[in-house]
């Protein structure tokens, strides 16, 4: 894969609660220049993101869900989805209810996954974001079931603010779990080409990182997402 196509996969991201307008600015603006898949910002963002990215359609607007904790309750998560959409986003990225899946309580976990689907249906992607650093390998391969058993279009690794990122032995679980047709994207703690070559060659179809620009130009970042 060439490093172009490599970062043809990036959702180049800003999740940090300190973020600025001048760097969601900055983001999108790199975003364009380097064509990265996506910007991915708090809802808060969506709007200025999208409005900078009106003219370049082929870099959508990504956003995050019931994040970082997931705990949230499914009508929350809905509502907020459809503002999200409302408010310009292509993609939306939810973080699940870990502690009902925890807990064994699946119908719960299926049906806030759904929750989200449902309201972007036909309007925005979908990727679930299970938070594999807190999860046992079990938990891990249920999360990714009941991801595509509510019709995700993605499962993804981390928020990139718990206890750990992406690692390859999680992608290589999950793209086993899900098999070759759901998107797997894998983000924390990738920061260099190496570690997105990785991650890709382990079964990734998206990377979600603050470190685009670095990995764009062969560096390295020591940024934690």
């Amino acid at each position: 894969m060439s490093n172009k196509d490599l970062v043809s996969m990036i959702d180049h991201t800003l999740l940090k609660p300190e973020a600025t307008a001048e760097q969601v600015e900055t983001l999108a603006l790199e975003a364009k220049e380097y064509k990265f898949a996506s910007v991915c910002v708090n809802p808060t963002w969506v709007k200025k993101a999208a409005d900078i990215l009106k003219d370049t359609p082929e870099v959508k607007v990504c956003t995050v869900i019931g994040f970082p904790l997931g705990a949230s309750t499914p009508e929350v998560k809905a509502f907020e989805t459809i503002n999200a959409i409302e408010n310009g986003a292509d993609e939306v990225d939810m973080v699940i209810n870990i502690g009902a899946l925890k807990s064994k309580q699946f119908d719960l976990v299926e049906q806030d996954i759904a929750a989200v689907i449902n309201a972007a249906k036909g309007k925005a992607l979908t990727k679930v974001i299970i938070e594999t650093c807190l999860l046992t390998d079990e938990e891990k391969v249920k999360a990714c079931e009941l991801s595509v058993k509510a019709g995700a279009d993605y499962v993804k690794t981390s928020t990139g603010f718990s206890t750990g990122g992406a690692t390859v032995e999680d992608v290589a679980l999950m793209r086993k779990t899900v098999g070759p047709d759901l998107g797997v994207k894998a983000s924390g703690g990738v920061r260099s080409l190496e570690d997105a070559q990785n991650v890709v060659k382990a079964g990734a179809t998206r990377i979600g990182a603050s470190s685009g620009v670095a990995i764009a130009k062969g560096q390295t970042s020591n940024s934690s997402y």
